[in-house]
C-alpha cells in the first residue's frame, strides 16, 4: 500500500482535463510537456504517483508529486518546463537581439574609436550604451552573431554568413550562397 500522498491533486475542472487530453495525446507538443500532462491525468484518474511515474518512463514518484504541487499552484502553466538546471540565463532573447542591434549599426568613428566592428569595440560599445549591457563578454557577443549568422570577414565587420560582395568589371555585386547554413552544420 503506498503512503499517503502529502498534496493531492485538485479537481480538474473540464477545461484542465480537456487542454491535459489533448497535450497527452499531441505527437508534436516536445515530449515532457506530454510527460506530465499523461502523469497529471494518471492522477486524477486516481493512480498512485508511482504508478503514474511508471506509466510516463519515470523511476520515482517524487517527480510526479512535485508536479501535482505545482499544478495545484499554477494551473496548465506547470505543463511546461521551467530552466532545468546550470547556471541562470543571463542573455536571453532581448538581450540577444540588443547585440545583434548594435552590430548591425554603422559604428561612428568619434564615439566608438573604430571604422568596423571587432568584438572588443562591439564590447566597449555595448558595455557604456545607455540601454547597453554592463557585463557582456566578447565570448558572449561572438556566441551571439554566430547563431545569428554571421561570421567575421578580414576585410569587413561582422556580415552575414553565405552572403558576399564582390567587386566586378560592371560595378559590385551580391552573391548568395543559399546551401550556407547546411554547410555550416
Amino acid at each position: 500500500m503506498s503512503r499517503r500522498q502529502k498534496e493531492p491533486l485538485r479537481a480538474l475542472s473540464d477545461e484542465d482535463r480537456k487542454a491535459l487530453s489533448q497535450l497527452s495525446r499531441s505527437g508534436r507538443s516536445p515530449s515532457g510537456r506530454v510527460a506530465r500532462a499523461t502523469a497529471l491525468l494518471a492522477v486524477a484518474e486516481g493512480q498512485s504517483y508511482t504508478a503514474a511515474a511508471k506509466q510516463v518512463g519515470r523511476r520515482n514518484g517524487d517527480t510526479v508529486a512535485l508536479w501535482v504541487a505545482r499544478f495545484n499552484r499554477e494551473g496548465l502553466a506547470a505543463v511546461v518546463p521551467r530552466h532545468g538546471g546550470g547556471p541562470p540565463v543571463r542573455y536571453a532573447a532581448e538581450q540577444q537581439r540588443r547585440i545583434l542591434a548594435e552590430a548591425e549599426r554603422i559604428p561612428d568613428r568619434a564615439r566608438d574609436g573604430a571604422a568596423t566592428w571587432s568584438l572588443s569595440t562591439l564590447r566597449h560599445a555595448l558595455r557604456k550604451a545607455q540601454d547597453g549591457l554592463p557585463g557582456v563578454s566578447t565570448y558572449t557577443i561572438w556566441r551571439t552573431l554566430h547563431a545569428a549568422g554571421r561570421s567575421w570577414q578580414k576585410s569587413r565587420t561582422w556580415c552575414e554568413t553565405g552572403v558576399v560582395t564582390r567587386r566586378r568589371k560592371h560595378g559590385t555585386v551580391t552573391v548568395v550562397d543559399r546551401d550556407a547554413a547546411v554547410k555550416r552544420g
